[in-house]
């Protein structure tokens, strides 16, 4: 069954600083959804917000995820993984001191996954076939770029059926940051997945986003309905294209 997210009118922070203001964004099932916003504006406190590592002051934040209705509000992260939704932070935060296949399999902690561990793990490398080849070297010895495949793939490994993913191109050359995107799509159709993707590299994230909002000062500024909209946008224009 496909699954969708709704964030309606939320406020979070940390103490007494506060970051998000009354956002309100949805995700239709089978989207990908595009969170766009430069440094510093809110994007990955929304990001744990919904994963319940910050915990929201207002709103409210809802999964339906395989015909049931789920408020992810006062959930505990390993909660909200478990009902199906993946996260990829920024940064990657990888296990660094073990091998690419034992990341992978830690991934998989989740119930539901695990009946589907090989399947999974088979998936994963014909999809990054560089992470079969190093499959017993340790994640932290590899490049930035092998280091985000490895992080997308252990969400994968969860068996999600909502993937949010932070800032994918953060440190990645630009080549890889291309790919990176593309590898996003793919996975997206290869899994049928529901997708938000936080990133301000703007120009690719509209290349496989089916529509977006960009996010100032921890508002939503503008709702793009479409790709096309997005590129049409003046805000985004001052922000992203120089122009």
């Amino acid at each position: 069954m496909a699954s969708s997210l709704t964030i309606s009118h939320v406020d979070a922070g940390y103490g007494a600083v506060s970051v998000l203001h009354d956002v309100s964004l949805n995700v239709g099932a089978g989207e990908t959804v595009a969170l766009l916003g430069t440094n510093g504006n809110g994007k990955s406190t929304l990001m744990k917000s919904i994963m319940g590592i910050v915990r929201p002051s207002a709103g409210s934040i809802l999964a339906e995820i395989e015909g049931a209705t789920h408020q992810l509000i006062g959930l505990e992260t390993e909660q909200i993984v478990d009902l199906g939704i993946g996260f990829v932070p920024e940064g990657r935060r990888l296990f660094p001191k073990l091998t690419v296949t034992e990341n992978l399999l830690l991934g998989a902690f989740r119930p539901k996954a695990r009946s589907a561990i090989h399947r999974n793990m088979d998936f994963c490398f014909e999809t990054f076939p560089r992470l079969k080849e190093r499959a017993r070297q340790l994640a932290g010895s590899m490049s930035g770029g092998e280091q985000q495949m490895l992080a997308l793939a252990r969400a994968l490994m969860s068996a999600p059926r909502i993937l949010l993913i932070d800032e994918p191109s953060v440190g990645l050359a630009p080549l890889l940051v291309s790919r990176t995107i593309d590898k996003i799509k793919e996975l997206k159709v290869g899994f049928d997945l529901t997708v938000l993707m936080a990133e301000q590299n703007f120009t690719q994230a509209v290349r496989i986003a089916d529509r977006g909002y960009v996010i100032v000062h921890g508002k939503i500024a503008f709702t793009g309905d479409s790709a096309e909209a997005l590129n049409n946008n003046d805000l985004i224009r001052e922000f992203y294209l120089g122009t």
